[in-house]
């Protein structure tokens, strides 16, 4: 199916929708109506909803790496972020073999997985790719920076959705050494790059009490090639903005305090992470794709079971998540909303919405 590409914003005007279609597709993150944070990792592979007679033509889970109708738009505003600040993406001199490794995985699997809009044709070291959606063509010699614009990394991932966070792995731990950075959750690639596995990680509540990133790690140190994993993350941020950083809290941070009853529908959205792992074959580095899809509340609720079951939520979650969260401001306004949409029916099991 031919995908169309959306002339949108996520930033002043705030231009951004989701289609139907994208509604449907959407990663849900809840299944059951309560949420502890968990390790909550998968075999990255596609997965159809558990009521296969439900009309959903893709999910976000289909393809190595997602390209949807926002593709186009969100590459326009990294160009933008990294504009204002290069520092968005950093590479340590170690890590470049790395992000040819991340080259080559994305600009293969996009050109088998969506040959209308990617093309890729090698032959031995001269490689040459075509992106139609963004209009570039390249011919460049594999392992030779001096024949890119960029470096391998930013690169490809100037022309991938979602961010991306390179992984050196020594001494039984991995090191985030490499990275592109400005979709990011409130967190800054310039401050944790070169900090491993438990330090970047030291700010989430009770998981390291429970003992889940001890876990998550050992996971993670064992992926191997070609048996990618994944999980899903999730926070609610007031309007469509894909760069909430640390860096820009002061723009952003101020609009936690603009929603109203009358507006909380339009302006607040679920924010959820599709949080991918691969293991590059070169250098033996882990690369962890972090890609964000948003929707509104208003759009949200479209579905009645994830209306209901982002109330309850929300209602029972623990006040430390909240709070790191950063739901605590507002959560009694954003309960009275979604309590118009629950009926105190239950809930089918699994995240997927149901038919209809």
């Amino acid at each position: 199916m031919a995908i169309a590409f959306k002339e949108e914003t996520f930033r002043d005007d705030f231009t951004f929708s989701n289609s139907p279609e994208a509604i449907r597709r959407f990663p849900f993150p809840f299944h059951e109506d309560s949420y502890m944070y968990s390790v909550n990792l998968e075999q990255h592979v596609p997965v159809r909803p558990e009521n296969t007679t439900r009309s959903l033509p893709d999910t976000v889970f289909d393809k190595t790496f997602d390209v949807d109708e926002h593709y186009v738009a969100e590459m326009k505003d990294r160009e933008l972020v990294l504009a204002e600040d290069p520092l968005r993406c950093q590479s340590l001199p170690h890590m470049t073999l790395a992000g040819w490794d991340l080259l080559e995985l994305i600009m293969t699997a996009k050109a088998a997985e969506y040959p209308d809009l990617f093309e890729l044709h090698r032959d031995g070291d001269h490689w040459h790719w075509i992106n139609r959606p963004l209009g570039i063509e390249q011919k460049f010699v594999f392992m030779d920076e001096t024949t890119l614009p960029y470096g391998p990394m930013e690169y490809i991932t100037r022309q991938t959705q979602g961010d991306f966070a390179l992984l050196d792995q020594r001494d039984d731990n991995l090191w985030m050494d490499a990275g592109m950075v400005t979709t990011q959750a409130d967190w800054s690639l310039d401050f944790d790059i070169g900090m491993n596995f438990f330090e970047w990680h030291a700010p989430v509540p009770k998981a390291h009490e429970m003992g889940i990133f001890v876990r998550a790690l050992k996971f993670l140190l064992n992926i191997r090639q070609g048996s990618p994993a994944r999980r899903l993350n999730w926070t609610l941020t007031v309007n469509p903005l894909l760069d909430t950083s640390p860096e820009n809290y002061h723009k952003w941070g101020v609009q936690r305090a603009t929603l109203t009853p009358e507006n909380l529908g339009q302006k607040l959205h679920l924010r959820v992470e599709l949080q991918t792992f691969f293991r590059l074959p070169r250098s033996n580095a882990l690369v962890f794709p972090i890609r964000c899809y948003m929707i509104s509340f208003q759009d949200l609720v479209t579905e009645p079971k994830w209306g209901r079951r982002m109330h309850r939520v929300i209602r029972d979650l623990p006040d430390e998540l909240a709070d790191y969260k950063g739901i605590t401001r507002n959560r009694e306004l954003i309960l009275d909303w979604l309590s118009h949409y629950d009926d105190g029916a239950p809930t089918s099991p699994g995240a997927w919405a149901d038919e209809r």
